[in-house]
């Protein structure tokens, strides 16, 4: 007797495209459209679908839609393994930026110091139409790319030996600019800095811009604490440097971790805030409005810069032409109780 069912050892092959429109009721045309993302579909048909997609747990088999369309309608993502809020939230909007575009997401994940060209090339290995480099940052040599897709950075320094490449970003030096411009338009002298680490583009940009709105107020830079590793902890034991300065009235830090740190430890060494010293972060993370006092900060939207970054991509992958939008998004402050002018002196005009 010859034995039925699948054969020990063996993957029974799942539902094809043909069962699918079967079930379905419609033609298998209208479950490749739908698939895909593509117009000319009614929403009910394209419910219906999904619904059965769905229940007969169907996959469409992505190198059979590469040979057909030319295309995977995937997109990949290198990206630093962090739980930090800055990269996990762009992370997270990149993944809806694509899925609104009808692309699905493929991630590489790498910790500092491994190599991104790594990743870049297991992202290659799945089948992708295009990468984008979400966060990179600097092991002190150049970062070169091969790839026959295109790339998007969301940060300098990378450079590409082969294909097509864009940089899209927030613009980090004009943010913290303006934070700093705020805190000396309030009175103060100048401004302290709490850096981020230095091999992120990141930190590098609001460094920069710190810099340059001190040069401009000429203003001699006061001395940098010990640069930070992003973490509530990192910012408290800066912020326990900085207060031991009798100076100090006012402090950028480079993300609102770090800022949360100090605000620990300017209220323990008994300084209050904003009267005996301003502090402004970088991020607007969620807890920011409900600190106390509540932080002013920078904001920028994420969202923002994932559509637009995933736009570009899109652009070049299809050959159509790129969106007519800046590189840089803008960036705004979101001025909270924790900013203040000087005690006993008037804001300069």
């Amino acid at each position: 007797m010859t034995a039925s069912g699948p054969t020990p050892g063996r993957r029974r092959r799942g539902p094809g495209m043909t069962e699918v429109a079967r079930a379905a009721g419609v033609s298998q045309k209208t479950v490749s459209r739908v698939v895909n993302g593509e117009p000319h579909v009614s929403p009910q048909v394209r419910d219906r679908v999904l619904r059965v997609i769905r229940e007969l747990d169907y996959r469409p088999n992505n190198a059979a839609r590469a040979l057909l369309l030319g295309r995977y309608r995937r997109i990949g993502v290198v990206s630093l393994g962090t739980a930090l809020y800055g990269p996990s939230t762009l992370l997270i909007a990149l993944e809806r930026a694509m899925q609104r575009a009808g692309y699905s997401f493929a991630l590489a994940g790498t910790l500092e110091g491994q190599q991104i060209s790594v990743a870049v090339e297991a992202l290659l290995e799945q089948g992708v139409d295009g990468i984008v480099l979400s966060e990179p940052i600097d092991d002190g040599t150049p970062l070169r790319i091969g790839a026959d897709v295109p790339v998007v950075s969301l940060a300098e320094g990378v450079e590409l030996t082969e294909g097509a490449g864009a940089v899209v970003g927030a613009d980090g030096v004009a943010a913290a600019r303006l934070a700093t411009e705020h805190l000396l338009s309030l009175g103060h002298r100048t401004v302290w800095h709490i850096p981020g680490p230095q091999n992120w583009w990141a930190a590098r940009d609001r460094l920069r811009g710190w810099r340059e709105a001190l040069a401009a107020a000429g203003i001699p830079e006061p001395p940098l604490p010990t640069a930070g590793d992003w973490s509530p902890a990192s910012g408290y034991a800066a912020g326990r440097q900085l207060a031991r300065l009798a100076d100090v009235t006012a402090v950028f830090a480079a993300n609102d971790d770090m800022a949360l740190g100090a605000l620990r430890a300017f209220a323990e060494a008994g300084l209050t805030v904003p009267d005996d010293v301003s502090v402004v972060g970088y991020d607007d993370i969620p807890a920011a409005a409900y600190t106390s006092p509540p932080l002013t900060t920078v904001h920028h939207d994420t969202a923002a810069l994932a559509d637009h970054a995933v736009d570009v991509l899109i652009a070049m992958i299809e050959g159509s032409p790129r969106p007519d939008r800046p590189t840089g998004l803008a960036v705004e402050l979101t001025v909270r109780a924790s900013s203040g002018p000087v005690r006993d002196q008037a804001p300069v005009a």
